[in-house]
């Protein structure tokens, strides 16, 4: 795997395809044209996954409530795509319990949820992850103790899965690599390319180095999720109007024991009823997440004060002997939804919540082809649909092409590739624990398995030749000196931000959301990279910002407490 210098150098055209955005459409796009046998490149301004795909619930799910909306057919495909990624990315896609509390005088009766949870394992063709079952009150307490009993009438516990997103969003795009696609990070388009009004490239901005570079391709695709607009706007496809309908979702996140939980538990806001869940993660737990409609510059989402009461004020009426505090929050994450805006017919106004979630393919007059919408479980099945419309466009204007079927739903991603096919993280624990030994603890051994598959037996033979790659980056916590080399060397990172924040969550899972770690992560990335002082200087501000980002509502707080 090159470097992303490396692959910043491989934007050499002509290209069959170019995707616009790093995000898990825009990878999974580049990873089903490049097995197809297309000449392929992917161009992200930040880094993959920066945008949606690394801020989003971290969920692989049909969307129980999407029945409600009468979205069946949404629900059909996400329920059979999630068998999909359980099966390509068994160490990413794990099952998770949901439990749905139903109390007296809840939106919707108990028998009603059982029948939506009885239809939804209909519609997954019976092969969820578990049976599901329904719960008295009884079982629910000893269940989930942490649950409100008062008023409760029972709970359908179903099972969904979990995923860590930029990290499926990572895995995707090396397999696109892999089969020979250029995937360019930190490669901004600042505009097109055209002969005849027809779009034939791009102009590339490098952002880290401030480079630019002309690349030519027969079909470009815009799947830039929330910058959709922006970017039909750049190719002159502005009269067209708004695309989009963005909303902003945040999530909070607090130690496991502040919220001890075993099961994501949905929850309908005490408020205005809205569906939320709480979901365990580790030693955290994480809750979300809002649905509101944003305006501003996707860039610089953030949660606000009022973002977070409302998230705490559900946890503490649901999880009364856990009553959480705003101080208990030791990071958040925003993002946006790039969801398709509803045709105003009626003039009705439309919740945020009922905005669909299902996408759209266009295909404008200068032959640019967008994506818009759609949902993280259904992610590849997207990408096969762009694919098609390219591979349309390209044999309408030079004749058939002679191409291999892609396989994405059937071969792992490279994570995936030699995992046991009874799903055992302790095995492949146990193998990454001999492959360091000694210096590959139990607790790291476990880590590198559940978050590198059967790639993190490499990162513990890295650790076997050089100990001091095993020195912890954090007190306490399983993340090595060595994942900065792999994260670099294997992963495309090429900022603090990449490592601290996609590749090893520290960002999200550290008390101090991992401050305490930047000289050690930057004084290594400075030695593999060639930084100067000055650079490495610029790379610890950039995440101390980010960081300042997520607790931007605390100013919020503060402001409240001075005219308190």
């Amino acid at each position: 795997m090159a470097t992303r210098t490396g692959m910043v150098e491989q934007l050499d055209g002509p290209f069959d395809v170019l995707v616009i955005g790093g995000g898990i459409t825009g990878a999974g796009i580049a990873r089903d044209a490049a097995r197809r046998g297309l000449k392929v490149a992917l161009v992200e301004m930040n880094d993959l996954a920066y945008g949606t795909s690394s801020r989003s619930s971290k969920l692989i799910h049909g969307g129980l409530r999407y029945l409600e909306q009468y979205e069946f057919s949404l629900v059909f495909e996400s329920v059979s795509e999630r068998r999909v990624l359980q099966d390509i990315a068994p160490h990413l896609v794990n099952p998770l319990g949901f439990l749905f509390p139903v109390y007296e005088g809840s939106r919707k009766p108990l028998w009603m949820i059982n029948t939506g949870v009885r239809l939804y394992e209909g519609l997954a063709l019976f092969r969820s992850p578990k049976r599901p079952r329904s719960l008295k009150p009884a079982d629910v307490a000893r269940e989930e103790p942490a649950v409100r009993q008062a008023g409760l009438k029972g709970a359908p516990l179903y099972y969904d899965c979990a995923t860590d997103d930029a990290r499926l969003t990572l895995e995707t795009a090396i397999d696109a690599a892999r089969h020979g696609a250029a995937v360019a990070t930190w490669s901004k388009v600042t505009s097109f390319l055209k002969t005849d009004g027809v779009i034939r490239g791009v102009v590339v901005h490098d952002e880290l180095t401030g480079a630019l570079r002309q690349v030519e391709a027969r079909a470009v695709i815009n799947a830039t999720g929330p910058w959709t607009d922006a970017t039909m706007a750049m190719s002159a496809e502005g009269a067209r109007g708004e695309l989009l309908r963005p909303t902003k979702g945040v999530h909070a996140v607090v130690d496991h024991a502040k919220l001890p939980l075993h099961h994501t538990v949905a929850l309908f806001h005490p408020t205005d009823r809205r569906v939320m869940f709480a979901i365990p993660w580790g030693d955290r737990t994480y809750i979300g997440t809002t649905d509101t409609d944003y305006e501003g510059d996707p860039a610089d989402v953030a949660a606000t004060l009022e973002d977070i009461d409302y998230l705490v004020e559900a946890c503490r009426y649901y999880f009364p002997d856990h009553p959480l505090e705003r101080a208990d929050v030791i990071s958040t994450w925003a993002g946006i939804r790039p969801l398709i805006a509803p045709q105003a017919e009626t003039g009705d106004e439309v919740a945020e919540s009922s905005v669909s979630r299902e996408h759209q393919i266009l295909v404008g007059q200068d032959q640019l082809i967008t994506i818009a919408g759609g949902k993280l479980t259904t992610y590849r099945r997207m990408a096969a649909e762009v694919v098609d419309t390219a591979v349309r466009l390209l044999e309408l204007r030079d004749g058939p092409k002679d191409l291999s079927p892609a396989r994405t739903d059937k071969d792992p991603l490279p994570g995936a590739v030699g995992w046991p096919a009874n799903d055992d993280h302790a095995r492949v624990a146990d193998e990454v624990s001999r492959a360091g030994h000694p210096y590959v603890p139990d607790d790291v051994a476990r880590h590198l398995a559940d978050t590198y598959g059967m790639r993190g037996l490499e990162i513990a033979k890295l650790v076997q030749k050089d100990h001091a790659l095993g020195a912890r980056l954090v007190e306490g916590r399983p993340e090595i000196l060595a994942l900065v080399d792999w994260s670099v060397r294997e992963e495309l990172a090429a900022t603090v931000c990449d490592v601290m924040m996609r590749r090893t969550q520290l960002y999200y899972r550290d008390v101090d959301q991992g401050l305490g770690a930047i000289e050690a992560v930057a004084g290594r990335m400075a030695a593999l990279l060639g930084w100067d002082d000055e650079t490495t200087a610029r790379e610890r501000a950039r995440y101390e910002a980010e960081v300042a980002l997520s607790r931007r509502w605390r100013e919020g707080a503060a402001l409240e407490r001075a005219h308190a």
